[in-house]
């Protein structure tokens, strides 16, 4: 976490542009008393260093600050859209994990067969295709066909369920549809390697059935290395549809952090960043504990 707020906070002062020029119109045609009062209001005045260890300060007390654009607290710009990218991306996770697992596993076991090319050609077409480029093709269906469009503002679940999942349930299907064909690949590629191992031999020579040898031998410990690509995926959808969610017109984390940039809101660009690092480490913590729980060779003690 400490290496990426240096990063970021070094990398945002090395893109070119001025938000105090941007701030005032970007004419240049503002005098220069107004740009100094202007950036010792946004603390732009200070050394680098000195606006780094303020900012460090903050963070022990979990205090983001103020974004330099509009003047509200991080806290509250970020909170504004989390709730909508988490609930894109857990939905977009469960449509994965239902997919991917039976799919993969069902192209392993019929391994050379025309339900493996099916399935096959289901995760390659995923990788293939663009969320963004799927999503414009469902909004173009729903008009051509339906002359109807997704609701354009955001309600919350619990508020009203049927026209919150009328707007988030595409680009779930949208950016869901590739996560799966990721995971699918990986699942394939776990349990033919799995079924390939000793103890699914000897299991096989004791004769257990087929259904229990997968169930309780082989798919556990397949699982694993699914289990980290799914938990990487699921964190990189918190923040990473920017193009996704301006398609679907979503006010999101993403689209949020590719308009802090253009602006160059710096304050709030490092806040997003923070945010988005913690969520990966967090979610490889929870994996490394699902480690524990698939496989009986891992203890944590």
């Amino acid at each position: 976490m400490l290496g990426v707020a240096i990063l970021v906070f070094v990398l945002m002062r090395l893109v070119p542009g001025d938000i105090v020029q941007m701030r005032l119109g970007g004419t240049g045609m503002a005098d220069k008393a107004t740009i100094e009062m202007e950036r010792a209001r946004l603390g732009l005045n200070k050394p680098a260093w000195l606006q780094f260890v303020d900012w460090m300060k903050g963070m022990v007390v979990l205090d983001l600050g103020t974004s330099m654009w509009t003047g509200r607290p991080i806290i509250e710009e970020i909170g504004n859209r989390f709730e909508l990218s988490l609930q894109v991306a857990v939905m977009a996770t469960i449509l994965a994990v239902v997919l991917a697992i039976p799919l993969g596993t069902i192209a392993a076991l019929k391994q050379d067969t025309w339900v493996d090319y099916a399935v096959r050609m289901f995760s390659i077409a995923g990788l293939a295709t663009p969320s963004f480029w799927l999503g414009i093709l469902m909004i173009l269906l729903f008009l051509a066909l339906f002359k109807w469009m997704p609701p354009l503002t955001y309600v919350p679940i619990w508020q009203d369920p049927i026209r919150n999942l009328s707007q988030l349930l595409w680009p779930a299907l949208a950016t869901g549809y590739r996560y799966s064909a990721v995971a699918t690949r990986m699942t394939r590629s776990s349990v033919l390697e799995v079924l390939r191992e000793d103890y699914i031999r000897t299991a096989r020579a004791k004769g257990l059935v087929d259904k229990l040898i997968i169930n309780r031998h082989a798919l556990k410990n397949a699982l694993l290395p699914v289990i980290t690509v799914i938990g990487l995926e699921f964190a990189f959808l918190i923040g990473g549809l920017v193009v996704t969610e301006q398609v679907f017109n979503l006010n999101g984390v993403g689209l949020l952090m590719a308009v802090s940039v253009t602006q160059h809101d710096y304050t709030l660009v490092q806040g997003l960043a923070l945010m988005v690092s913690f969520i990966f480490v967090l979610t490889n913590f929870l994996v490394d504990l699902l480690y524990a729980w698939l496989d009986p060779r891992i203890q944590y003690s």
